[in-house]
């Protein structure tokens, strides 16, 4: 995949709203750690005015339709990852926050999962804003699964490197004894990052008022940003979603896609319409296939699958 460079990025002239700056955190994970739904928790718990920026991977940017409206403003990034191709698109969407009369009172900038959020550090020198943080949602799963290709488990350990808060989901799906040895490796790998976990998509007590008040403890160095790169050797590509059919014949079809992939087939999303179950949310992560139904308030158009894949290597057998 070629990535094009884009015109360099300018900052304003003038600082906004009389050169007060807004706190930025950025939430990052790898590929279905649950970015998300932490975010919607919080969006649901909190009346402040919070401008939410989604960027995800493929033409259908499917986590925007998930993240709850509320009382939050969201800008929709749809051109790819914020590190390779949409750093344009950051300038832009920060342009379309300092437009507004009145600042929000933070700014949340979930990044896709394959995005580096070491790349999107000096963001947080943009004008009107300040950095406060960047969190990164770990599933347990993730950790102790053998199942992630080698790509993956790279993309993990550099994730967990950029972090000031760790969020460790997907606790319900593993064993005592693994999530035991999920804890372990994070305090290994960032023995003073603090860490919250979630119970079933849930964060505990505590955890929600930590996401947003990281106090700035990053210092940045460095106001420019970086030029693109690609930080996962990947593909996207959108395959219409097999229908009608029943949720049962929708898992099997995932299972097969699985199968036929050899191991390539890292994240499937999307909103498919089934004939027994209703609207309902796929979410494939490695070998874990999940399939919710989406609550009518909720409801959204049904959309293509984003099927994300790892890219075979010239030196791979």
């Amino acid at each position: 995949m070629r990535i094009d460079a884009p015109a360099p990025y300018r900052e304003p002239e003038f600082l906004p709203w009389d050169g007060r700056r807004v706190p930025i955190t950025f939430v990052g994970g790898y590929l279905g750690a649950g970015k998300t739904t932490a975010i919607n928790e919080l969006l649901g718990a909190t009346d402040r005015p919070i401008a939410v920026v989604v960027n995800d991977v493929g033409a259908i940017n499917v986590d925007a339709k998930l993240i709850r409206r509320r009382s939050a403003d969201m800008i929709e990034l749809t051109d790819g990852c914020v590190c390779c191709t949409s750093v344009d698109g950051m300038g832009a969407a920060f342009d379309s926050i300092r437009a507004r009369a009145t600042p929000p009172d933070h700014v949340i900038v979930e990044l896709s999962g394959v995005a580096d959020p070491q790349r999107m550090v000096p963001w947080g020198r943009s004008a009107g804003f300040r950095l406060d943080g960047v969190v990164v949602v770990v599933a347990a799963d993730h950790l102790t699964s053998g199942s992630l290709p080698p790509i993956g488990r790279t993309s993990i350990e550099m994730h967990i490197a950029a972090a000031d808060l760790l969020i460790l989901t997907k606790t319900d799906l593993v064993t005592g004894e693994a999530l035991a040895a999920a804890r372990h490796l994070l305090q290994l790998r960032a023995p003073r990052v603090p860490l919250v976990e979630s119970d079933a998509g849930h964060l505990r007590p505590g955890a929600l008022g930590r996401f947003l008040a990281l106090g700035g403890r990053r210092h940045v160095g460095v106001p420019e940003t970086q030029e693109p790169s690609l930080f996962d050797l990947h593909e996207v590509e959108m395959v219409p979603a097999p229908g009608p059919v029943s949720v049962d014949e929708l898992r099997r079809y995932l299972e097969v896609c699985l199968d036929a992939s050899g191991g390539r087939l890292v994240r499937v999303k999307g909103l498919v319409e089934t004939v027994d179950r209703g609207l309902v949310l796929v979410q494939v992560v490695g070998p874990r296939i999940e399939i919710e139904v989406v609550p009518i308030p909720e409801r959204e158009a049904a959309t293509d699958l984003v099927m994300i894949r790892v890219i075979r290597q010239e030196n791979e057998g």
